[in-house]
């Protein structure tokens, strides 16, 4: 039994082509293993008991009439039951329209309709996101927390719902994404897109059985979905899942339960803990400061030691992407040598197109082309070597939901996927990402100016939380959002609040006039109250900000900051 067992692991590369096969595969070899765990709660499955109930389900959607090809929605915060639903689907080629749990009712109506969504899974917690109009359309409504029927069509129930074995090219999921610039699209990825992004995994970070995943980052965001669902369904691990939002007391308490091996993460997370911990406690210990300048490698072992142990001290792989990390904190993780590595990629590639793994991080890249995916530059400049990033490969997308023309436009001639990320290249087939094609400001000269690394520099200061920056009327403009207790707001109105604003403004603005070049440097400073309203890899909705008077900086005339989250 033991050689067949390692004969088939040897060959499952190759087999699992559909999610299907994955989903046969895993619940047969790992069988008595555990897939996942609800902390504080009974929610959790073995592979076998996870195969029974997805089985289950699908005989019920079959039931109703739910069909191959038909397609229903799920919204819901992350749990077992989730994993449980899209199986339910995907295997018996059902169409899977995983809904992000943040999502605006109108988003969720227009989903749905666009979709053509037969059921939906829905939590409770969720349920009143989803309109009446919206319910009377669907053939099923089902409560994911129990997968009790909310709503049926009686007129439905006529056992006549067919379902077949996928193919590899087949339609899996639909992925409905707005990013940062507001036109919502439906990505389609098949069978093959998301079980290449499993094999591309494996080769970046092999993982097995032993290992434990904790889920912070939302399940039906292509990052979580490939890496933090599938993948280790593909080796046999468990995913923890935590019922409360990962603010820090229950993460930490997570973190000392579970004691991961891998986690997911984007980089506002670290970004914070290095922020608002490593950097005061430093700050505060007189023999740390002593430290950092005589004897730095060893206070970056000791930090690293002390972090590891935080995360639970059996961490082998932070996986960080969604957005570029600050390299103040990538550089600190390094000398830590916290195990992080970093990935890029887009929704429509399912989404890696390039990585590193744990030991070959390089601050700055986003490392090297994914396995078997082609990377390269198109129209690069020959001064700088700025090119967009372009890729090829079983990574790539069906194409968009009902858009043939948008999805024309996203591909060269010759086939290859433009992501509309400016990049360049080193020797080592490492990439540098500059910024976003359509971000890019065009200077009075002609010179490029990239928004994100202005925003380095401004988010590099102590009392700023995040920012971004614009142009208006030819003048670059800095929004910024301070952290916490740095302006008192109820004195908003006053002689005295108006002046130490102004003052942090003008701070603001000299630092980062003095650490960026002479195209790049910043002409008005707008301090916003409110967080900026974000996707859910926390990278920043910049079309909500990007018109003048979008958002009104807090001024002597006026007795209140209009939000910029509204």
């Amino acid at each position: 039994m033991n050689f067949i067992y390692k004969k088939i692991l040897k060959l499952r590369e190759r087999y699992i082509d559909t999610l299907a096969k994955l989903y046969e595969y895993s619940t047969a070899i790992y069988a008595d293993n555990k897939l996942s765990v609800m902390l504080d709660s009974d929610m959790g499955y073995t592979y076998s008991s996870f195969k029974h109930k997805c089985d289950e389900i699908s005989a019920r959607l079959s039931r109703y009439g739910i069909s191959s090809g038909d397609r229903v929605a799920i919204l819901s915060q992350n749990m077992p039951n989730w994993t449980v639903a899209m199986f339910s689907l995907v295997p018996f080629g059902r169409i899977s329209v995983p809904i992000l749990p943040d999502s605006s009712e109108t988003e969720i109506t227009n989903i749905l309709n666009h979709s053509e969504s037969k059921a939906i899974f829905v939590s409770k917690k969720l349920l009143p996101k989803v309109s009446k109009e919206c319910i009377d359309k669907l053939t099923l409504v089902i409560d994911i927390e129990d997968f009790t029927l909310i709503k049926r069509d009686e007129a439905a129930f006529m056992c006549n719902g067919r379902v077949s074995s996928p193919l590899p090219d087949d339609l899996a999921t639909i992925i409905y994404t707005s990013g940062t610039t507001g036109n919502a699209k439906g990505v389609m990825l098949s069978h093959r897109n998301l079980c290449h992004n499993i094999i591309a995994s494996f080769h970046a970070h092999k993982c097995t059985e032993k290992d434990s995943w904790l889920s912070i980052l939302p399940m039906a965001h292509t990052y979580e979905l490939s890496i933090g669902v599938l993948y280790p369904l593909f080796v046999g691990a468990c995913v923890y899942y935590i019922q409360k939002p990962p603010t820090p007391s229950v993460l930490l308490s997570a973190l000392k339960t579970v004691r991961p091996t891998v986690m997911l993460s984007v980089p506002l997370i670290i970004e914070k803990i290095y922020k608002n911990s490593v950097v005061p406690t430093i700050r505060r210990s007189r023999v740390l400061r002593w430290m950092r300048k005589h004897m730095p490698s060893m206070l970056y072992r000791i930090i690293g030691m002390k972090l590891k142990t935080t995360f639970g001290g059996r961490l082998k792989f932070f996986g960080i992407g969604g957005s570029k990390l600050d390299p103040t904190v990538e550089e600190f993780l390094k000398k830590a040598k916290f195990p992080y590595a970093i990935g890029y990629g887009l929704t429509e590639t399912a989404p890696l197109i390039c990585n590193a793994n744990t030991k070959q991080t390089k601050v700055g890249s986003t490392g090297v082309a994914a396995y078997g995916v082609s990377v390269k530059l198109y129209n690069v400049n020959p001064e700088t070597g700025e090119g967009e990033i372009i890729a090829k490969g079983d990574n790539v997308m069906l194409g968009y939901y009902k858009d043939p023309g948008r999805t024309r436009s996203v591909f060269t001639d010759d086939g290859w996927f433009r992501t509309n990320d400016l990049a360049v290249v080193d020797e080592k087939g490492r990439y540098y990402i500059k910024g976003r094609l359509n971000n890019m400001i065009v200077g009075p000269s002609g010179e490029n100016i990239y928004p994100e690394e202005i925003e380095r520099v401004i988010n590099g200061i102590n009392e700023v939380n995040e920012s971004i920056v614009m142009e208006r009327n030819g003048r670059l403009v800095a929004l910024v959002q301070l952290n916490d207790n740095i302006i008192d707001w109820n004195q908003e109105g006053e002689d005295q609040f108006f002046e130490k604003l102004e003052a942090r403004k003008k701070a603001i603005m000299n630092y980062v006039n003095k650490h960026v070049s002479k195209f790049s440097k910043i002409n008005d400073v707008e301090v916003v109250k409110e967080p900026f309203e974000k996707t859910a890899t926390q990278k920043i909705r910049r079309f909500k900000y990007n018109k003048k008077g979008e958002t009104a900086p807090a001024s002597k005339d006026e007795n209140t900051t209009e939000q910029t989250q509204k």
